[in-house]
């Protein structure tokens, strides 16, 4: 399943007032549950011939309610695309930016791989770098805070 039709069910999802989505094509399977704060895609390899499944109704969670943090303070530059989120151009190379660093509107923050190409993802707001929410080599999910701004 390519990105752009990922991401487009992911938004329907979040939209409505639909939990869950199961989605079972010839290369695969995606299921995307809505819960909480995030959503979490799915993907399982199909095996066997696609076979329609019922979408369970949702499930009311027994667990207790845990405090939330604190809310962060400044701006929240978010992952526009799922992929790999890189600090340099090149493994071992200077990080486009660093905590304390003034950053202009437009300036490169990170790269995020996904699918073989290197996306630049540029500060979209001028401050100082505060906080840097992800590990270099991580996965990022569409809409994963990055970095903090002030």
């Amino acid at each position: 399943m390519d990105l752009r039709k990922l991401k487009t069910l992911i938004d329907l999802v979040s939209e409505s007032n639909v939990s869950e989505l199961e989605i079972t094509e010839a290369e695969g399977k995606v299921r995307i549950v809505k819960g909480g704060v995030a959503m979490v895609p799915q993907y399982v390899q199909a095996a066997a011939p696609a076979v329609a499944m019922p979408i369970a109704a949702p499930v009311a969670s027994a667990e207790p309610a845990v405090a939330a943090e604190p809310a962060e303070t400044g701006h929240t530059t978010k992952s526009p695309m799922v992929g790999t989120f890189y600090r340099s151009a090149s493994p071992g190379g200077k990080s486009f930016v660093e905590i304390g660093d003034a950053v202009k509107e437009g300036e490169t923050l990170c790269i995020i791989e996904a699918m073989k190409i290197l996306n630049e993802i540029e500060a979209d707001k001028a401050g100082t770098i505060r906080r840097i929410l992800c590990e270099n080599g991580q996965a990022v999910e569409y809409g994963q805070p990055l970095f903090i701004i002030d």
